[in-house]
């Protein structure tokens, strides 16, 4: 835990408590509490008084783990000890961007006077499956948000944009991540040589209404690119509606 308290000085906003939330313990015998809790739950049913007091033995012992549980230049894992609004002890697990870095940016890439939509098919390892999506990567620390998108679009799909609008940010999942992501339409030229070595396949130019059909049909099931596509409608971006 001591990197972990080394963590709430460093950054301490990653910690912060509202009124009615799930709060963030502090207390070292609370701390302690929380994981035993938690070791005692997921040990499961106890037979007998000599299981009872194994299972005691081991919250004591070994409880769960709680901190940092790893962290690398792309993401920062925690179990954070907390007590959760109906009282209950426990740990709960989040990831986080790393201290200081940008956001990650989400590129709609937007072809010629019609505003054709580049997308482009990516194997992704988390679903050992491949899928259909707009450019997007991971803010360059340092960086502004256009700075991130024209860099995405160069090294995914080959080409630099002529112009770069921003489109607002989205949360992609406020129950386990505290990432925060930028959305951004690009009027680009063409589509130049793809970033096969990030298992980038083909790309594929479609209309608008092709692609907010491919959403409708399930073709489309990247949450990035439904946000991108969505806020771009909403921008105006994609025409008049959906069916031209």
């Amino acid at each position: 835990m001591n990197r972990y308290e080394a963590l709430r000085r460093a950054v301490p906003e990653w910690f912060r408590d509202d009124p009615g939330g799930v709060r963030i313990l502090k207390d070292p015998a609370l701390v302690q509490r929380a994981r035993r809790e938690v070791t005692r739950r997921q040990q499961g049913p106890v037979r007998g008084l000599l299981g009872a007091l194994r299972a005691r033995l081991r919250a004591v012992v070994r409880p769960a783990r709680a901190g940092v549980v790893s962290a690398n230049r792309y993401l920062w894992y925690l179990r954070d000890p907390v007590r959760f609004p109906d009282g209950r002890l426990g740990l709960y697990d989040r990831l986080l961007p790393p201290p200081g870095s940008s956001p990650g940016v989400v590129v709609l890439p937007l072809l010629g006077p019609e505003g054709k939509v580049v997308l482009i098919e990516h194997h992704r390892h988390a679903t050992r499956g491949r899928h259909w999506e707009v450019v997007r990567g991971f803010g360059a620390p340092g960086a502004t948000g256009e700075e991130n998108a024209v860099r995405e679009l160069r090294e995914e799909i080959g080409v630099t944009p002529t112009e770069v609008t921003a489109l607002g940010t989205v949360h992609p999942d406020t129950g386990l991540l505290a990432h925060r992501v930028e959305l951004y339409a690009a009027r680009v030229d063409g589509v130049g040589a793809l970033e096969t070595g990030e298992a980038i396949a083909r790309a594929l130019v479609v209309t608008p209404a092709e692609a907010e059909a491919m959403v409708a049909d399930g073709r489309i099931t990247d949450g990035f690119t439904l946000a991108a596509l969505y806020r771009a409608r909403l921008s105006g971006l994609l025409g008049g509606g959906p069916d031209g």
